[in-house]
């Protein structure tokens, strides 16, 4: 039996909580009211809590110079692997319950009963500040419950309020049905209040050296067929997008805006350094992902139409094959590139009308659209809708650049599902940070300083970075603060009037300063821009 946590009892405690969540992944996972990724709730939890336990097994046991304890430490670990691995709703939402226990316990010197209490109360807090519109009768309402148990134990003995936080978790998840009409309907108990459920037993057998006395309720065997409802969320959209980002938070909150008016189920939580998780339910898939690439730089991106994890689509839902790339172009280089990649280029600044045709005349079923500019993306959008009503499924990848359509393009597979590839596309894209060298055509204010007509601008995702006088220079100025933030692979786009040996002299350039990084060098012949950057 165990005074207080330490270090070693929560490295328990996550492979403990992990067997449990290992050994009823089934059970929980029958608990779903409708059969869509975000409601394999046993599955998410198993896999959102194994990163967090890889995230443990990682440490090599060495505490970071900044005040947390080892027991803080093992917890951050926790909460951060969970962060970065969390999938679906309920997973997100225990990452944010981990962080809740770290963030409170991180420096206080001993875990006793009463720094629980307090730890599962911030825990419940960060849960319901994960999701944009909370409802009663989920995993929120069993760690709420949890969280109240153990501040009115009122004591300092953890094993005491470890045990009152697991019997009152077990309680809220058997009147979940009466909180949420749809459990109600299926006849079970919430999918991620089980889980929650199974974790707080974990953690008593841990502390007390015995299994739990009330263990949380098992689903019945059978259930009344009912009308699918969704764990959580509308069943008007038919995506689940999730991704990680790097974002500030400033970005972060335009961004939840943002999300709210696409969709449902909207969840964005952050680990207090810079990355967060972003999972929300649309419609409009190229819109969610849009979003966090105007936010920051979004990664590990993931999207799941629910349709197809329920039945079979019928005679009428089936396409016939083939795949296709319809890429907006400007600059003859950059077309001839496009086009050795087997995309039809369509010239730049296209109407709706003339982006749909050229998804037609592909003659394909599925099509995917790189617009190569933040102004051809709702004109993208557009043509996509069109082409639906006409039998022809379309995804838009936000690219912004053609550099960012080289990095998506060389990732095709066409042996893979048509949406595994679009999101293999998209993450390339967004793992390309771009930039555009060009002349200021007129005096103006930037970020940068002033610019003055003849001047030199480099700009980094559309955001003036640089101003100079020589073109070589402020290239070679340019690629040297994007590799400052990593890369490995340089792509260089010259345009229609790029100086003769501009592309050798940055090239020679990157191998001297940057020796492990590789430069692929192109003529792509675009107007106003000597220079485009792709750095990945």
């Amino acid at each position: 039996m165990l005074e207080t946590l330490d270090a070693a009892a929560v490295r328990r405690w996550c492979a403990s909580g992990l067997t449990a969540l290992r050994a009823h992944q089934g059970e929980i996972d029958e608990l779903n009211v409708y059969p869509v990724p975000d409601g394999d709730t046993g599955t998410n939890l198993v896999l959102t809590f194994t990163s967090a336990q890889q995230a443990l097994a990682m440490d090599l046991g060495t505490l970071p110079d900044d005040g947390h304890t080892p027991h803080g430490h093992a917890l951050r670990l926790m909460a951060r692997g969970a962060l970065l691995g969390a999938r679906g709703n309920s997973g997100v939402i225990l990452s944010q319950i981990l962080r809740g226990l770290a963030d409170t316990l991180a420096a206080v010197p001993a875990v006793r009963g009463r720094q629980l209490a307090d730890a599962l109360a911030d825990a419940s807090t960060a849960a319901y500040a994960a999701v944009a519109r909370p409802v009663e009768g989920t995993l929120l309402s069993v760690v709420a419950a949890a969280a109240h148990a153990a501040r009115r134990a009122d004591s300092d003995d953890l094993r005491a309020v470890a045990r009152a936080a697991a019997e009152a978790a077990a309680h809220a998840l058997a009147r979940t049905p009466e909180q949420l009409p749809e459990l109600a309907r299926a006849g079970v108990v919430d999918a991620g209040g089980r889980g929650l459920c199974l974790l707080l037993d974990a953690l008593v057998e841990v502390v007390t050296g015995e299994s739990p006395a009330q263990p949380a309720p098992a689903p019945p065997a059978r259930r009344a067929p009912v009308t699918p409802v969704r764990e959580s969320g509308s069943d008007a959209y038919a995506y689940e997008v999730q991704y990680l980002l790097d974002a500030d938070d400033e970005a972060v909150a335009r961004l939840r805006a943002e999300l709210s008016t696409l969709g449902d189920s909207l969840a964005v939580v952050g680990d207090g350094a810079g990355t967060w998780n972003v999972h929300v339910h649309v419609n409009d898939i190229g819109a969610a992902v849009e979003a966090g690439v105007v936010a920051g730089r979004p990664h590990r991106i993931t999207v799941t139409r629910f349709a197809d994890q329920g039945a079979a689509p019928g005679p009428q839902a089936r396409l016939p094959e083939g795949r296709a790339a319809v890429v907006v172009a400007t600059g003859a280089g950059i077309a001839e590139l496009f086009a050795a990649e087997g995309a039809v280029v369509v010239p730049a600044n296209p109407s709706t009308g003339e982006l749909l045709d050229a998804i037609r005349a592909t003659g394909a079923a599925r099509v995917v659209v790189l617009p190569n500019d933040p102004n051809t993306q709702s004109v993208a959008s557009a043509a996509a809708r069109e082409a639906h009503g006409h039998g022809v499924k379309v995804s838009v990848v936000p690219t912004r650049s053609p550099v960012q359509a080289l990095a998506a393009l060389a990732v095709r597979d066409p042996k893979r599902r048509f949406e595994d590839d679009v999101i293999a596309m998209a993450e390339a894209a967004g793992a390309c940070r771009y930039a555009e060298v060009c002349h200021a055509a007129r005096e103006s204010l930037t970020v940068a300083g002033p610019a003055r007509p003849g001047d030199v601008l480099a700009l980094v995702e559309g955001e003036v970075h640089l101003i100079g006088q020589d073109l070589v220079d402020t290239c070679t100025a340019v690629v040297d603060r994007m590799l400052g933030g990593g890369g490995e692979l340089v792509t260089l786009l010259c345009g229609a009037d790029a100086p003769a040996g501009l592309a050798d002299r940055v090239r020679a350039h990157v191998e001297g300063a940057w020796p492990f990084v590789e430069v692929q060098a192109y003529e792509g012949g675009q107007p106003h821009y000597p220079l485009l950057v792709g750095v990945e």
